[in-house]
């Protein structure tokens, strides 16, 4: 029952909840059992004819009048405790949610969207189920067997009461016995699903690609296997259920012959009436449910259990915690990168080294240099993605660690080569970094980024569905969409790192023409390109290579340089 006891916070929370599901249920279980005595008064004035046609009907409608206040008793304390465990359902997700959207870069660098969607939904249901049918479980059961217990070795006799309950030490000792057998099956399992869902997610996400090369069959067959794999790790699992359920029903056999027999000679011996003996009968039989529920409980909490342990992978990783108050950020300021060295976990080399510049607010930066050379790895360190001790971005004298991130990010806005967009309509795509935003606004904002003329004649206009990621849309358009979302923030710094790289050339110089013109007195721009040509207006290039600055100065004076800037300018302009 460990889970419970983690689970110990929300029942604190949600106590009057359960305190009313407890008594409700209570006074089911007292309820309960008056229909058997009742039966059983019955046979016994029946036996020695000590009651009328009159008097057992009146005792029949009793038992119906009984039966239907249990049937509204059950249903608000239903009301009372499945809502109870919905409440955790949306309170889980929520900090689980919230937990995922405060992790650094370093998590989703390994983290698995497949297993994170299965945590979120999957284990976080079994999870609810235990806090919900789990606890009604254990409540009834105890508060059930304990009344029914009571009221057998009260009205009947203790010794036989005693003597049919004998077979539950013996299940309590196999509950044990499968205890950790069944916890490691349900570990397999839910790493299983998760495996199942992240190859799930992952062919949805690609499966242009997948058709583009013919692969279809392959990838059924890989589903093929790992939904096989899943199917077998729920199979072991039913087949400990399959070992455990008959000794549960051999249990009840066994107390029921003892009570059949026990009861027998107490008649005999005229210590128990025939009346009395069908009574306890029929307490034994309520009885049922408690015993029969000490294996579904067994099942509910263990499932419940292992999926906790997995949704804690998530919840319980500690944050780092700043004592030093966050700098809310009130002018434009001086950008200065000072990076020692940089490098990924995964790597030996370093990915940047001695990456040292100032820029000054309303100027243009350009980096351009090879593919790989670290370009957008710089830019990560900027927005303050990644961070080191070695790596220092100032801005306006202060560390971007210091400031407050949300105040960062307001102040920077980032257009990347492969663009994000949610699946929902362009209007909304454009205008998630500022919701309030006019349409007149998002529209002109869609013109700076000539995608408008195309937009209108869409068929819903700006309201159009793009699919997931954008998948209804070109590159081109893709990317002009997301310019379009930055343009609308008027944002400090702008970076855009190679945004026009499925744009035509006559687009192209479109954009770069309203980007100039739009352009704000202390706006400051860094535009990371592989077509140099883009960088001509630059105040100032830098390039790099090999994580390195190989090169820096102004469009010009790099012309001068017989480099690696010199000759790719060259090189582009004579295949264009």
């Amino acid at each position: 029952m460990k889970l419970f006891k983690q689970l110990s916070w929300y029942f604190k929370k949600e106590w009057k909840r359960y305190l009313g599901a407890f008594f409700l249920l209570t006074s089911v279980t007292i309820l309960q059992l008056f229909p058997s005595t009742i039966i059983g008064k019955i046979i016994d004035d029946i036996y020695h004819k000590n009651i009328n046609n009159t008097q057992t009907l009146q005792w029949m409608c009793l038992v119906v009048l009984i039966s239907g206040l249990i049937y509204i008793l059950r249903y608000f304390w239903r009301i009372l405790l499945f809502g109870a465990s919905y409440k955790l359902a949306t309170e889980l997700r929520t900090k689980f949610c919230t937990s995922l959207i405060y992790k650094n870069a370093k998590f989703y660098n390994t983290a698995k969207n497949g297993d994170l969607m299965a945590k979120v939904t999957n284990d976080i249901d079994k999870v609810v189920f235990a806090a919900g049918e789990g606890v009604l479980t254990l409540i009834d059961s105890l508060v059930l067997g304990c009344s029914v217990f009571l009221t057998m070795c009260i009205r009947i006799d203790y010794k036989l009461s005693l003597a049919s309950l004998l077979p539950l030490p013996i299940m309590a000792f196999i509950v044990k016995k499968f205890g950790k057998k069944i916890h490691i099956c349900y570990q397999k399992s839910q790493k299983s699903f998760s495996l199942l869902t992240n190859y799930t997610q992952d062919c949805l996400s690609n499966i242009s690609m997948i058709r583009s090369f013919g692969l279809e069959k392959k990838e059924l067959e890989k589903f093929s296997i790992l939904s096989d794999n899943t199917s077998q790790k729920n199979l072991n699992i039913t087949k400990i259920d399959a070992q455990f359920d008959p000794i549960i029903y051999l249990a009840i056999s066994i107390s029921n012959l003892i009570a059949v027999l026990g009861g027998s000679l107490l008649i005999s011996q005229h210590k128990i009436t025939f009346g009395q003996l069908t009574s306890f009968l029929l307490y034994l039989g309520t009885m049922i449910w408690p015993m029969l529920a000490l294996a579904w409980l067994f099942n509910i909490v263990e499932r419940g259990s292992v999926s906790w342990e997995r949704i804690q992978t998530i919840l319980s990783e500690k944050k780092h915690k700043n004592s030093q108050k966050k700098i809310t950020l009130k002018k434009i300021g001086i950008l200065n990168v000072q990076i020692k060295n940089f490098k990924y976990p995964i790597r030996h080399n370093n990915t940047l080294h001695k990456i040292n510049f100032k820029l000054l607010p309303g100027k243009i930066l350009g980096i351009c240099g090879p593919t790989g050379a670290g370009k957008t790895t710089l830019i990560k360190i900027i927005q303050g993605i990644y961070t080191n001790k070695n790596s220092i971005i100032l801005y306006d004298q202060y560390n971007i660690n210091n400031i407050s991130k949300k105040n960062w990010r307001k102040h920077i806005s980032v257009v990347e080569q492969s663009p994000l967009l949610f699946s929902d309509n362009i209007l909304n795509n454009i205008s998630f970094g500022k919701s309030s935003a006019s349409e007149n606004e998002i529209i002109n904002a869609a013109k700076l980024s000539e995608i408008h003329d195309e937009i209108k004649n869409f068929s819903e206009g700006y309201n159009t569905y793009i699919g997931e990621g954008g998948v209804s849309l070109s590159g081109g358009q893709k990317q002009r969409i997301a310019i379009a979302r930055a343009f609308l923030t008027s944002p400090k710094l702008l970076i855009l790192d190679d945004p026009l790289s499925a744009v035509d050339n006559e687009t192209e110089q479109k954009i770069l023409k309203n980007l100039y013109n739009q352009k704000l007195p202390n706006q400051t721009f860094i535009i990371i390109s592989h077509k140099l040509s883009i960088l001509k207006k630059a105040d100032f290039i830098i390039v790099i290579k090999n994580g390195v600055i190989l090169q820096k100065g102004t469009h010009e004076l790099l012309m001068k340089e017989e480099n690696w800037y010199q000759k790719m300018y060259h090189y582009q302009k004579f295949k264009t």
